[in-house]
């Protein structure tokens, strides 16, 4: 029980520490992967902290030197630790706009060049979207959480459309990562923190440069089928 409010102190110092770096590092370096580098040890810290262990299996499925979506389910708050200490590739997240509004981690983000999404005004959203394809075009990839927030019960939601129009307007493929074993580690809306063993899986990318937007609900189907089946399976298999 003790352990939890320690780590949530660490979490904050650490993150507080870590946001003023990237920034820093933003307005001295001319490379603009410095700041997620920065992340990612940011990252490391935390999972260390929380004893979180963390198996990456699939990594000669994608290339590094490609740019890709990378899709992943989105169990709980340690997903984003996960993810930007584990996929060890330059990535820009995807993320909803209350996110960088958070004093000093929000402007690192900015600064770092991820990708605000308003989804409470649809014009804004595809304007990010326009944004984000565009970037990918010119070589960067991102990350999408595309169930658009936690699951409340371990279950993958349903998915929002958003990432895959971002998908087929850009044309690079999509890369599904499904992660296991983290529910039970932290529940959505829960404090205590536990400590365990967690597999990061990296599936083959899907194309999409054969999909439009009247077929992106196709698409979609697609990268469902492949992150569930591995889920659940997965799943199946602890149980």
């Amino acid at each position: 029980m003790i352990r939890t409010p320690l780590i949530a102190i660490w979490v904050v110092l650490v993150t507080i520490f870590f946001s003023s770096l990237a920034i820093i590092v933003s307005f001295t370096t001319k490379s603009s992967n410095m700041p997620n580098k920065v992340a990612a040890i940011w990252a490391r810290f935390i999972l260390a902290v929380s004893c979180i262990k963390v198996k990456v299996v699939g990594l000669s499925n994608i290339d590094p030197s490609r740019s890709y979506i990378y899709m992943s389910n989105h169990q709980g708050n340690f997903d984003i630790p996960i993810l930007q200490a584990c996929l060890p590739v330059q990535f820009r997240w995807l993320a909803k706009a209350e996110l960088f509004k958070i004093p000093v981690f929000g402007y690192a983000m900015g600064k770092a060049g991820h990708i605000s999404i308003d989804r409470s005004n649809r014009k804004s959203a595809f304007k990010s979207l326009n944004n984000a394809a565009r970037t990918i075009r010119n070589g960067v990839s991102v990350l999408i959480f595309p169930e658009g927030t936690r699951s409340s019960d371990g279950a993958i939601i349903p998915f929002k459309k958003g990432g895959f129009i971002l998908a087929v307007d850009s044309g690079v493929p999509i890369v599904p990562v499904i992660i296991h074993g983290l529910w039970p580690l932290m529940l959505k809306n829960r404090v205590f923190v536990r400590p365990g063993n967690v597999v990061l899986e990296i599936k083959k990318p899907i194309e999409s440069a054969d999909y439009d937007r009247k077929t992106k609900d196709d698409l979609l189907k697609k990268v469902r089928y492949v992150i569930c089946e591995s889920f659940y399976n997965k799943k199946r298999d602890r149980l």
